[in-house]
């Protein structure tokens, strides 16, 4: 059986964040075969350094933590992590813009992203469901497909709460089989993790990565 850490990004979006706490992830991340480490854009240039030729990917957030810049910045920010060696992005969705019902405005900050990084990067959009009621995350969802994006991704970690089973179902019905679905905040165990992909999602962020991997380990014995 693979292990579950192939759908794990290694994540670390504090604040207080420092170049040795990455330099510590990258080692880990090369020792457990991590899908990626998520990091500030600042540290993409160090991971990609770390981790070239590895398999492991580079993660970084784009408008992180609440997508209220303009949509400009976000594609200049996600090109130049790209430039950096990002091999994924994580952007911010315009909250606000979907909370009033502007879906066209939502998707055309989604495709300003996509379009700067034109193919060289996955574009996971967090939608921040601790905002959003039901119909809200379907919609929304199913902005991120229409936009060209190639994940949801649930939460910042920053919200009141982070990802729920029902929300990735939610989303999983929103956008059919097949497309990406990326749950995070608050995942700090094996079960919780195993709970998240039985109900429809392909990726998590967690930064209890090892915690989860080890529990994996444990559930087998």
């Amino acid at each position: 059986m693979e292990s579950i850490a192939k759908y794990i990004d290694y994540t670390l979006l504090k604040a207080t964040a420092t170049a040795a706490d990455v330099e510590r992830m990258c080692k880990e991340s090369l020792e457990y075969r991590f899908a990626s480490i998520c990091i500030h854009p600042v540290f993409v240039k160090l991971c990609a350094r770390l981790l070239s030729g590895s398999g492991v990917g580079v993660t970084t957030v784009i408008g992180f933590p609440f997508g209220a810049v303009k949509s400009e910045v976000k594609a200049f920010e996600a090109a130049q992590a790209v430039a950096d060696g990002a091999t994924e992005v994580d952007m911010v969705m315009n909250i606000g813009e979907m909370l009033s019902g502007n879906l066209d405005a939502v998707r055309h900050d989604i495709e300003s992203v996509v379009k700067s990084v034109s193919g060289r990067a996955i574009v996971k959009v967090i939608i921040e469901t601790a905002y959003l009621d039901k119909e809200q995350i379907s919609a929304a969802s199913k902005v991120v497909k229409a936009a060209g994006a190639n994940f949801v991704k649930t939460s910042t970690g920053y919200a009141p709460s982070g990802a729920k089973v029902e929300d990735i179902r939610i989303i999983r019905e929103a956008v059919g089989p097949g497309f990406g679905i990326k749950a995070s905040g608050g995942i700090s165990s094996y079960q919780t993790a195993k709970e998240m992909l039985e109900a429809g999602a392909t990726r998590f962020g967690a930064s209890a990565a090892i915690k989860i991997v080890e529990g994996e380990k444990n559930s087998q014995q």
